[in-house]
């Protein structure tokens, strides 16, 4: 069920990632939610998705480090070698714990430390990638009471981690990246039914 106040989004997404976040970014006009984006990535990799999403949006974008506040309408990534966390008091954790799915930062981890804060809050989301990483934690959201949508496998450069997804927690829905854009910029008013998104 969908409510109007939503106070996080949380994106995974690995193989194929940049490419579906710059696509999701780009389509989106606006943002009052902050998104928080957890891609795989290697341990030596630089900022590079934070650099590269900037000439797409008015949001301000970071790279997530320790203490960091969550603002409104800002747009988070992930760092390299770093599972994120999120603090009761709305403020970033960073924790080199143990990788989980071959990964870290983790979108497992992520989404049930973010569930476990903003609980029916909280929007999930699982894009593509070559693992099962983010099944887990969607359903955690879920479970939780928040809303689940995956990216449509059809679409996806890489099927296996939105299919995982979708075996396992069975989404509120299943989109294309240019409905999801539409999804979340219309979010939180009163612009749209849910029949006008397709549930797969």
């Amino acid at each position: 069920m969908i409510k109007k106040d939503y106070k996080a989004i949380v994106v995974g997404c690995s193989l194929g990632g940049k490419e579906a976040i710059t696509t999701i970014v780009k389509n989106l006009k606006h943002n009052s939610i902050p998104i928080i984006i957890v891609q795989h990535l290697a341990s030596d990799s630089d900022c590079y998705l934070a650099t590269h999403l900037k000439p797409y949006t008015d949001s301000a974008i970071y790279e997530i480090i320790n203490n960091l506040p969550i603002q409104q309408n800002g747009i988070y990534i992930a760092p390299a070698n770093y599972h994120v966390l999120f603090g009761e008091n709305k403020i970033f954790y960073l924790s080199v714990d143990e990788k989980h799915n071959f990964s870290r930062p983790s979108i497992d981890i992520s989404f049930e430390s973010a569930s476990e804060v903003y609980m029916n809050d909280l929007v999930g989301i699982v894009l593509t990638g070559a693992n099962s990483d983010g099944s887990v934690g969607l359903d955690f959201i879920k479970k939780n009471g928040g809303l689940t949508i995956v990216q449509d496998p059809a679409a996806a450069k890489s099927t296996f981690m939105p299919n995982a997804a979708i075996k396992m927690v069975k989404p509120d829905y299943i989109l294309s990246l240019s409905e999801i854009s539409f999804f979340l910029e219309h979010l939180n008013k009163n612009e749209y039914t849910p029949k006008q998104l397709k549930l797969k």
